[in-house]
């Protein structure tokens, strides 16, 4: 268990979170340091602790913050954004950490375990969607403040949990839609990879491009709604893989984790094809790769949007501000705008030679930190 958190600056939180991600779980105490004061949340009240976030109240209180599926640099930063939003509260005087590896009901075990342990907060990234409401809902009965996030749970705040703290996916899908629609007007052939089976992010996605595409030139193919890849790198690779020769013509790939496909990508040139045109969520592995692969693959445009590492955040605040009597945030999904565009000047590719390929430069956490967690 990861203790107190007491205004644990940024590269402590960081460099704990890597070693507890890479075990699973680990202990670690750190001591009390400076760090710089958050950006203000979306509130207009006074902050209850001095010196902290209004969303920080004076009731001490622990937090566990859990995954479905903790095994990508994705969540190891994301995991790393939420110790840190954790520790800019001093009310928090315990944090632990679990991955559910993947697996159904050792993500529900979590849960359990970190409720029977007594934990007054839980902020949960149910993988599994509807597979893990009974959990949250026995957590909520409970009385631990329950806030899962980003995957949609199903169920009902106030009845199974106290807030379901998503993003705006539907935003995002229409954003990749309308850049389909500008770059191929005459109509394209769209492949679309998500994550787990039945995930709330990727069918919500999928309706927001299918309501910007609804012209019958613009064709779906794959599996429907979409390829899984439950978002591991190494699946994703071989889904697409079979994909590339399965299908004669892919226009536009979607994928709402971009990097993961990077490793697949090169299957194009082996086929004697162009990478094809490609909106995604953005990594500095996949704008490195662009950067390298673009002159020779005149198809190969590239749109992105922010990956979403900053989605825990706001769950946090939900999550501490309920269990310390701090200011309840007023926004209730996190929301990001395009962060790259091949085709538009203003918001250009970005890649980072100097850092590792597995990090998100769209994230709040600077590139430099998120390396740190890499090595």
């Amino acid at each position: 268990m990861l203790k107190t958190h007491r205004r644990v600056s940024m590269a402590i939180a960081a460099a704990g979170v890597s070693a507890l991600v890479l075990a699973g779980c680990a202990s670690a105490t750190t001591e009390t340091a400076e760090t710089t004061e958050a950006a203000a949340t979306d509130t207009t009240e006074e902050a209850v602790v001095s010196d902290a976030p209004s969303w920080c109240g004076p009731n001490e209180a622990s937090l566990g913050l859990l995954d479905g599926f903790g095994g990508n640099s994705w969540r190891l930063i994301t995991t790393a954004a939420g110790a840190d939003e954790v520790a800019k509260c001093p009310s928090i005087t315990s944090y632990e950490y679990a991955d559910g590896q993947g697996d159904t009901q050792k993500a529900i075990s979590d849960i359990q375990g970190m409720v029977a342990k007594g934990i007054d907060a839980l902020v949960v990234f149910p993988d599994s969607g509807p597979a893990m409401l009974p959990a949250l809902r026995s957590a909520y009965e409970a009385g631990v403040v329950t806030v899962p996030y980003r995957v949609f749970p199903d169920g009902e705040a106030g009845v199974d949990y106290d807030l379901w703290v998503g993003a705006d996916f539907f935003a995002d899908g229409v954003s990749w839609g309308n850049w389909i629609k500008a770059n191929f007007p005459d109509g394209a052939k769209v492949l679309f990879l998500s994550g787990p089976a039945g995930n709330s992010q990727g069918t919500t996605e999928r309706e927001g491009f299918e309501s910007v595409l609804s012209d019958a030139k613009y064709e779906m193919i794959g599996e429907q709604p979409f390829e899984v890849t439950n978002w591991d790198p190494a699946l994703s690779q071989t889904v697409l893989t079979a994909a590339i020769a399965k299908y004669p013509q892919i226009d536009v790939i979607v994928s709402d984790f971009g990097p993961s496909l990077v490793g697949a990508l090169p299957e194009f040139a082996k086929a004697g094809r162009s990478i094809p045109a490609m909106t995604a969520s953005d990594g500095n592995v996949l704008a490195c790769f662009w950067e390298d692969n673009k002159d020779a693959n005149p198809d190969f445009k590239l749109m992105t949007v922010p990956t979403g590492n900053d989605n825990v955040r706001l769950a946090v605040q939900h999550a501490v501000a309920r269990a310390t009597g701090g200011v309840i945030p007023t926004a209730t999904a996190w929301a990001g705008p395009t962060f790259e565009d091949s085709t538009d000047s203003a918001k250009p590719v970005t890649c980072r030679t100097d850092l590792p390929g597995g990090l998100y430069l769209s994230a709040e956490m600077s590139g430099e930190d998120q390396a740190k967690l890499l090595d």
